[in-house]
C-alpha cells in the first residue's frame, strides 16, 4: 500500500511539471509592457541581444539604416512603363550615301549634339565641292559682263535684253552656288575653308541632340543610304513615366500630384516624380486612363521600356517606415534590430549605403531585439510603430534581421538544452 503511494505522488509531480509556463495572454501582455518580452524571452532561454563577428556582417551583407517618413497610406496603386518626349530622342540618318569608315561611339556612350557619331566615305563627295568652287569665277565673271552690259545700256550702245540675260546668269550662279554651300555644310564641310587643295571623300555623321547612344545600327565596311539609321541617340534628362489609373480612381488624381516608382523587376531603390498631364480617354479595352509625369531626382539606372510599379500620393501623410526586409516575424511577433552601443574597444565605418564595416573579429556589434507594429506596405517600405522606446538616433538593420532572429532563436535552443 504504502508502494502505491508513492508511485501516485511521484506521478503527480512529473504531470505538474510538464505543464506550459506562459498562458495566452503573454503575448497580449507583450504588445503594451515591453519588460513582458524580456520576461518571455528569459523563459525561452533567449537574451534580448546578438552579436555579430566581422565575417558574419560581411556574409549575410547587413545593412542598417534610421526609421524614415514615407507616403506609405491613402496612395493608390498603379503600373506603367518609363518613357522619353519624341523631341527627346533622336533616329541618326546619314543624309548622303556612302560606306562606313569609322565609327566613334558604341551603345551607352553619352554624346554631345553636333558630335561625331561616324564617318562615311565616298568619291561623290568630291564633284560637289568642285563644283562650289568652279562657281566662283563664274559668278565674278558673270558679275562684270552686268557692269558692262549696263554701261551699255546707259549710253544706248546695247540693247535691254543683253543685261536681263547677263543679270539672269549671274544669279542662276548665285543660287546654285547658296544651293551647293547648304549641300556642303550638311555634309559637315566648312565651306569658308574649302580650297582645291583640301577636297574631302569623307562626310560625318553627327549627333542632333544631347543623350546616351541606345544603338548603333551600322558596321564598319557597311553601305549607308540616305534612308538608312546610322544610331539612336536617347537623352534620358527628360523621362517621363506613363502610369494607367482605372476610371474609380481617376478623381483622386491632380496634376502636381507626387508619385514614388520602383522597376518591377528591381525593387530595391524607389524613385520620385511629378504628375503634368492626365489623359482624357480610355487605353485600348482595358479601362484605364493615361496619367504622364515627369521623373524628378536620381534618374540613375532608368531607361526608356522600364515597366515600374507606382504609387500616387493622395495624401501627404508620412509615417515613419523602414524596408521591409528589417522586419522579423517570430511566434507572430513582428521585430527590428537596433544597433546597440558598440564596444568602446573597436570602431567602425558605414558607407553611403548602410553597409557596416567593423574595424575589429571580436563581436564589435550588438543589436537588440525590439518588438513592432506594422502598418501598410508599399514599394518595399513597412510603416512601423515601435513598442520599447528607441532613441531618435537609433538605427536599425535594414538587412540582414531574419540571420540575427535565426542566431538569437538557435542560441536560445542551445541555452534551452
Amino acid at each position: 500500500m504504502r508502494y502505491s503511494h508513492f508511485l501516485m505522488v511521484i506521478g503527480l509531480f512529473l504531470w505538474a511539471g510538464c505543464q506550459p509556463v506562459a498562458n495566452d495572454d503573454h503575448a497580449d501582455a507583450f504588445a503594451h509592457d515591453h519588460h513582458t518580452d524580456a520576461a518571455h524571452d528569459h523563459e525561452d532561454g533567449m537574451d534580448n541581444s546578438v552579436g555579430l563577428t566581422v565575417e558574419q556582417m560581411k556574409s549575410i551583407n547587413l545593412k542598417v539604416g534610421p526609421i524614415e517618413h514615407r507616403n506609405l497610406s491613402s496612395s493608390i496603386k498603379a503600373s506603367g512603363y518609363l518613357n522619353v518626349p519624341s523631341q527627346n530622342k533622336a533616329t541618326v540618318n546619314s543624309l548622303f550615301a556612302g560606306v562606313v569608315d569609322r565609327i566613334f561611339v558604341r551603345p551607352g556612350s553619352m554624346v554631345t549634339k553636333g558630335q561625331a557619331l561616324a564617318t562615311l566615305v565616298s568619291p561623290e563627295f568630291i564633284p560637289i565641292q568642285e563644283e562650289y568652287l568652279a562657281l566662283q569665277p563664274k559668278i565674278k565673271l558673270a558679275r562684270s559682263e552686268v557692269e558692262r552690259q549696263r554701261e551699255l545700256s546707259k549710253g544706248n550702245a546695247g540693247s535691254q535684253k543683253n543685261l536681263q540675260m547677263a543679270e539672269a546668269t549671274l544669279e542662276g550662279f548665285r543660287i546654285r552656288r547658296a544651293a551647293l554651300g547648304r549641300q556642303l555644310t550638311l555634309m559637315g564641310i566648312d565651306i569658308s575653308a574649302l580650297t582645291p587643295e583640301n577636297l574631302s571623300s569623307t562626310v560625318t555623321v553627327r549627333s542632333p541632340i544631347r543623350g546616351s547612344v541606345g544603338n548603333v545600327m551600322v558596321n564598319m565596311g557597311a553601305h549607308v543610304g540616305a534612308s538608312t539609321v546610322v544610331a539612336e541617340v536617347i537623352d534620358n534628362s527628360r523621362l517621363h513615366l506613363d502610369l494607367f489609373v482605372y476610371e474609380k480612381d481617376l478623381p483622386h488624381v491632380k496634376k502636381g500630384q507626387s508619385i514614388q516608382f520602383i522597376l518591377t523587376n528591381q525593387p530595391g531603390k524607389s524613385y520620385q516624380a511629378e504628375v503634368f498631364s492626365i489623359g482624357t480617354t480610355f487605353e485600348s479595352e482595358s479601362k484605364t486612363i493615361a496619367v504622364h509625369s515627369v521623373v524628378k531626382g536620381d534618374i540613375n539606372g532608368l531607361i526608356e521600356g522600364m515597366s515600374v510599379t507606382a504609387q500616387l500620393n493622395v495624401k501627404d501623410e508620412r509615417v515613419p517606415s523602414l524596408p521591409s526586409t528589417a522586419i522579423a516575424n517570430h511566434d507572430g511577433m513582428d521585430y527590428v534590430f537596433m544597433v546597440q552601443k558598440k564596444n568602446p574597444e573597436h570602431s567602425h565605418d558605414e558607407d553611403e549605403k548602410g553597409h557596416a564595416h567593423p574595424a575589429h573579429d571580436a563581436d564589435p556589434y550588438m543589436f537588440e531585439r525590439i518588438p513592432v507594429k506594422k502598418g501598410v506596405s508599399e514599394l518595399g517600405y513597412t510603416a512601423v510603430t515601435l513598442l520599447s522606446e528607441a532613441p531618435d538616433s537609433a538605427r536599425f538593420v535594414t538587412e540582414g534581421s531574419f540571420f540575427l532572429l535565426s542566431k538569437m532563436t538557435n542560441a536560445g535552443e542551445a541555452h534551452q538544452h
